[in-house]
């Protein structure tokens, strides 16, 4: 992958939401707020607290993880969508 996090950040894939049909008519989203959900492809190292300790980063590429609805940078690579975050803005990871 071309893209690589620095420092405590996280690139996420999101994933795809399929929409809801009835029969051949599509229901929209409309209304519905949505934490966002993807994989993490790339894990910056971490960062270096204000003390001069070096704190690693806890996630790893793979987990499924949830983010919230705001502070997620959207970003476009290559004709390919991802959300560059803070690892610290995590809401939560999904194990399997």
């Amino acid at each position: 992958m071309k893209l690589q996090a620095v420092f405590n950040s996280i690139l996420v894939k999101p994933k795809i939401e399929e929409e809801t049909t009835y029969g051949s008519i599509v229901i929209p989203d409309l209304g519905k707020d949505k934490n966002l959900t993807g994989t993490i492809v790339s894990v910056g190292p971490g960062y270096y607290s204000a003390t001069g300790q070096f704190v690693s980063s806890t996630l790893k590429v793979g987990q499924t993880v949830i983010l919230p609805q705001i502070g997620p940078t959207k970003i476009e690579h290559e004709g390919e969508e991802y959300w560059g975050v803070a690892e610290n803005q995590v809401i939560a990871i999904i194990n399997n």
